[in-house]
């Protein structure tokens, strides 16, 4: 091994610790009040931890250099593709997930006008928004990756629709 090669394995180890510390850096928030801290002594460590996360960030992708940092994010990225969406789904995920997607928007453009017939709504309107929020995220897992290039397509305006033929479609 190169003295090179060495040098850039170190950087990229060092640059990664820096990235780990920076992402795990809020652990400490809920510590401080168990060992006795003050209100305001929590309230200015939480200010001053968002400013050293970046620092610490922008830290590691100088000290791994920009050929470590690429080396970071391809491992990170390889390792969260296995939680994205699939890429093509079948036809009972497709309509469930199609389901999924409709009812909150639906509900956010009906409930202003049908909420307060709803038990609770009017008191509670943050649960239904909440709930709502999730069934529309999980709906974008649902529906896969395929759904999200139609619906990126809606906002290019160079992007064509291509609907199959119903001759062509085999029968369920």
């Amino acid at each position: 091994m190169s003295d090179e090669t060495s040098q850039a394995g170190w950087r990229v180890r060092v640059g990664i610790a820096f990235f780990v510390v920076s992402i795990a850096w809020p652990i400490l928030i809920p510590i401080f009040p168990l060992m006795g801290a003050t209100t305001a002594v929590t309230a200015a460590f939480s200010g001053s931890m968002v400013i050293v996360a970046d620092l610490l960030m922008i830290a590691g992708a100088a000290i791994a250099g920009k050929e470590g940092f690429a080396l970071i994010k391809a491992k990170l990225f390889r390792c969260l593709k296995q939680f994205g969406p699939a890429r093509e789904v079948g036809l009972r995920r497709y309509r469930i997930g199609l389901i999924l997607f409709v009812v909150p928007l639906a509900f956010g453009w009906a409930s202003p006008y049908f909420g307060q017939h709803l038990p609770g709504f009017v008191s509670n309107p943050w649960t239904y928004a909440v709930a709502c929020d999730i069934m529309l995220l999980s709906s974008l897992m649902v529906l896969g990756g395929a759904f999200w290039d139609k619906l990126r397509s809606l906002f290019r305006h160079d992007a064509h629709a291509v609907i199959p033929d119903k001759r062509a479609e085999p029968v369920h």
